[in-house]
C-alpha cells in the first residue's frame, strides 16, 4: 500500500462522529486519577513510547481501571496466542470497529510484536487480501464474522479449531470481544489518538522479539 493510499485508509478509518472533536472526559493527571494509576500508567506506558490516553482517561474511574487492566493483561501480552496473532486480530477489530485510536495505538505494538508495514496495512484490505497465510486469513475471517453476526458458523468455527487449541478457541473470542468493547469505549468518549512516542527502550523491544518469536514457535 503507498503512502497516498494508506493516508486515505486513515482518514476513512473512524466513521460518522466515531472519535472526532474534543474528548468527552479529558485525560486525568495525577490528581484525577491517583498517585498509583499515574505510576501504573507511566510503568505500562513504556512499550508504547509514552504515556496514553486510553490509559489516563479510563484511570480516572480509579478502581475499576486495575481491575480492567488485570484482565486485559491476561488476554495480551500474557496470553496463550503468539503475540504477532494478538495484534493482528485486535488491528482488525480495530479496523471494522472504526476505532482510529484503537488501530494507531496498536500500529507500534505489531510492529514490535512482529509483524511488517505490509502486514499492517494490509489488514484493512481483510483476509481476501494476498499475502496471508491460513492461520492468519481464519483469524480475520473469524473477527469479521463475530464483529458482523456476534457468533460464528459451524464451518467457521470448524476452520478456527483446525488452528487453535481449546485453551485458544477461549481467549481469541474473548480477546475479539475485549477489544470491540474497547473500541466503542474509546469512540464514544472520543479518546483522541496520542502524539508520536519516544521510541522503547531496546531492553523492552528485545523482550517483544522474544515473546514474538516464542510465539511463532509454539
Amino acid at each position: 500500500m503507498n503512502e497516498n493510499v494508506r493516508k486515505m485508509v486513515g482518514s476513512a478509518l473512524v466513521q460518522g462522529e466515531g472519535a472526532s472533536g474534543a474528548p468527552r472526559i479529558a485525560p486525568g493527571g495525577r490528581a484525577e486519577i491517583g498517585v498509583i494509576n499515574d505510576a501504573i500508567v507511566t510503568l505500562i506506558g513504556v512499550p508504547a513510547g509514552g504515556r496514553a490516553s486510553v490509559f489516563t482517561t479510563l484511570a480516572r474511574h480509579r478502581k475499576l481501571f486495575r481491575r480492567w487492566l488485570w484482565f486485559a493483561a491476561a488476554l495480551m501480552p500474557g496470553g496463550r496466542l503468539p503475540r504477532a496473532d494478538t495484534e493482528l486480530v485486535i488491528l482488525r477489530v480495530a479496523h471494522n470497529a472504526g476505532s482510529d485510536y484503537e488501530w494507531e495505538h496498536h500500529r507500534r505494538l505489531a510492529r514490535l510484536a512482529g509483524l511488517s508495514e505490509a502486514d499492517i496495512d494490509r489488514v484493512h484490505e481483510g483476509p481476501g487480501a494476498d499475502g496471508w497465510s491460513p492461520r492468519q486469513r481464519v483469524l480475520l475471517a473469524a473477527a469479521d464474522e463475530l464483529h458482523a453476526e456476534r457468533d460464528l458458523s459451524d464451518e467457521r468455527w470448524a476452520e478456527l479449531a483446525g488452528h487453535l487449541g481449546e485453551r485458544e478457541l477461549i481467549e481469541f473470542l474473548m480477546l475479539v470481544g475485549h477489544y470491540e468493547m474497547l473500541a466503542m469505549t474509546l469512540n464514544a468518549l472520543r479518546v483522541q489518538p496520542d502524539a508520536p512516542g519516544r521510541e522503547p527502550p531496546r531492553l523492552i523491544r528485545a523482550a517483544h522479539r522474544f515473546l514474538a518469536a516464542r510465539g511463532a514457535g509454539s
